[in-house]
């Protein structure tokens, strides 16, 4: 059985340190969300590390495998960062994923598949379907 390791990582958000902020940002139905180093703070219940504040590669977007916590709990939930203003202590998270619709789970569950050709002759036109007897 192959090993999917985006759902080891979201498994690994779900349940680390800052598993809150992984809930709050897979809870979001917005493709971006301006925050503050606060407001973060209050949502995963302790005070961000001294190096969120005072480095800026703190809120970088990890694009291969990380051991940094906080950022698993961003990438695994669908987000990055952009706009990170150290000065300001805020920042913008903007989604990378889309949300999903109805039709992408409904896809899932019901996959379409082809069935081949359109059989030669068959016609959906309305005189094709009816007999039109008046």
């Amino acid at each position: 059985m192959p090993v999917d390791s985006k759902q080891i990582y979201r498994d690994k958000a779900a349940k680390g340190k800052y598993r809150k902020l992984y809930s709050h940002l897979c809870s979001l139905r917005r493709q971006e969300w301006p925050t503050s180093f606060r407001k973060i703070e209050a949502i995963i219940g302790f005070e961000l590390p001294a190096s969120a504040r005072t480095h800026r590669a703190w809120w970088a977007n990890q694009k291969s495998d990380s051991s940094h916590t906080h950022a698993i709990a961003w990438n695994a939930a669908g987000w990055e960062t952009a706009e990170v203003n150290m000065k300001a202590q805020s920042l913008l998270f903007r989604r990378i994923r889309q949300l999903n619709t109805p039709m992408d789970r409904l896809s899932k569950i019901l996959p379409v598949r082809s069935v081949g050709a359109w059989p030669e002759g068959l016609s959906l036109r309305r005189e094709d379907i009816y007999d039109e007897r008046v």
